[in-house]
């Protein structure tokens, strides 16, 4: 149990709010396995963590359209039917629905006088529309992307622009994540860090990264250990 409760929560929201499911659906449409939407995900975080570590910046939605365009360029098709099928997946972004038990640990966390926030390395306007959707956007107050530090977490100042355009201390804001790398980074730029253990994230928390100041099996969980 924590010593003391966080003012501010901070959640992540791909794979830790939304559930990548459709998309799965989205390559299947346009003639490709659904199996290579982990590695493309992947991808698209090595690449922005690469351009972050450079120095530079570039949008989630770039890099995710550059890495499915070499995904798919090995399919037999005309330039105009491979630029449609990146733009079909892509879509599916904003078609993507919550986690189950999203809703209910929300909507517990909120009730108990929880502060909630999002900051993503996606976009704010799709968070929004996730959120609005699973019908807890009033749960949350700001929603946050990294346009504004122009950095990626696991980048410090990334999260520190969370905790200073919340007008927190980091020690005040706790991460919640079902990426280890993303608690990890939280917590190494001073914010306490909460792992969800659900989806791709089921086994053990690697060893090499800072232990999460909490684990929990999924949303429902973690709002009964914080309330």
């Amino acid at each position: 149990m924590l010593a003391h409760s966080p003012a501010v929560l901070v959640f992540d929201v791909n794979e830790t709010l939304s559930d990548f499911a459709a998309l799965r659906q989205r390559f299947n449409d346009v003639g490709a396995e659904d199996d290579l939407v982990p590695l493309w995900f992947a991808a698209v975080l090595r690449d922005g963590f690469a351009i972050t570590a450079a120095g530079g910046y570039a949008d989630f939605a770039d890099i995710a359209r550059d890495n499915l365009r070499q995904l798919l360029s090995g399919a037999p098709w005309e330039h105009d039917r491979l630029e449609s099928a990146i733009s079909h997946v892509m879509s599916g972004f904003a078609e993507l629905d919550v986690h189950q038990d999203v809703p209910d640990g929300v909507r517990t966390l909120h009730a108990a006088g929880f502060r909630l926030v999002t900051m993503t390395n996606g976009s704010a306007p799709l968070t929004e529309r996730l959120l609005t959707r699973a019908g807890v956007r009033g749960c949350f107050g700001e929603l946050w992307d990294v346009t504004g530090p122009r950095r990626w977490k696991p980048h410090p100042r990334a999260y520190r622009y969370a905790t200073e355009c919340a007008g927190v201390r980091p020690d005040e804001a706790m991460l919640v994540a079902t990426h280890p790398w993303d608690v990890d980074g939280a917590q190494r730029a001073g914010l306490r860090g909460a792992w969800l253990r659900r989806g791709t994230a089921t086994g053990a928390y690697p060893r090499s990264m800072t232990a999460p100041a909490l684990q929990a099996e999924d949303m429902r969980e973690l709002a009964l250990l914080l309330r």
